[in-house]
């Protein structure tokens, strides 16, 4: 039975690394001692070892311990062996690239769909969907393919941003962007804004955090979602 935590980010402004997700991590996490951390996305560039780190530093608040994957030697086997998951945010392209270079996308999903608790944040929630096409990240690299763990039937938008009428910028909104996605898919798109997360306890999947979802589906006028909602119906 799946349990997870699907993010749109690590921090909210003025906060600390995963702060404001710390009292829900410790439910997720209560049977679990270690948690191993994917740190592949690298945000900034930042090394695996300062990455872990970072994450090291934020579950010693809720007394867990940390191991990198790149630590081991055979990753695909750490995932097998694994109390719990976190699979940290950065750039999308690069994660999506390392877990096919190291043959860990069925080892992920198999995991995670036996009740292996997994987090992810920002990029580790992006490859949560159906496909990655939906990241917000420059493709600094070129994975083999850009389909994911597709442990939910939609795609994710994180760190998902309104349009400020105030602003002179003419560029395309994130919304206009998920439209053009629309153009040549067909699965539903969760804008999640920062502070949001999804909770999937088996087959439940609800909006948590205090904010809507902007949910889109292909063909139909873009809508709020309410925090706490169920998003079983998006398929």
């Amino acid at each position: 039975m799946k349990n997870m935590i699907i993010a749109s980010t690590s921090t909210l402004f003025g906060g600390d690394y995963l702060d404001y997700l710390l009292n829900d991590l410790e439910i997720l996490f209560k049977q679990a001692k270690t948690i191993l951390f994917i740190p592949y996305a690298r945000p900034g560039g930042i090394s695996h070892d300062a990455y872990t780190d970072k994450a090291t530093v934020a579950f010693a608040k809720i007394n867990k311990t940390v191991k990198g994957i790149h630590s081991f030697d055979s990753p695909a086997e750490a995932i097998n062996q694994a109390e719990a998951i976190f699979v940290g945010g950065g750039n999308t392209f690069v994660l999506v690239n390392q877990l096919y270079q190291n043959n860990l996308i069925t080892p992920l999903q198999e995991q995670v769909k036996k009740g292996t608790p997994y987090l992810g944040t920002s990029a580790g929630s992006n490859i949560c969907g159906l496909t990655m096409n939906t990241t917000n990240d420059m493709p600094i690299v070129r994975p083999p393919s850009f389909k994911t763990l597709g442990l939910v039937p939609f795609n994710i938008n994180p760190h998902y941003l309104d349009a400020d009428k105030n602003s002179k910028h003419m560029g395309e909104t994130r919304e206009t962007r998920i439209n053009e996605f629309h153009c040549y898919n067909t699965q539903p798109v969760v804008g999640l804004r920062e502070g949001s997360w999804i909770a999937v306890n088996g087959q439940e999947l609800t909006l948590k955090g205090q904010l809507n979802a902007r949910i889109f589906e292909q063909n139909k006028t873009a809508y709020e979602l309410e925090s706490g909602n169920t998003l079983n119906y998006l398929t």
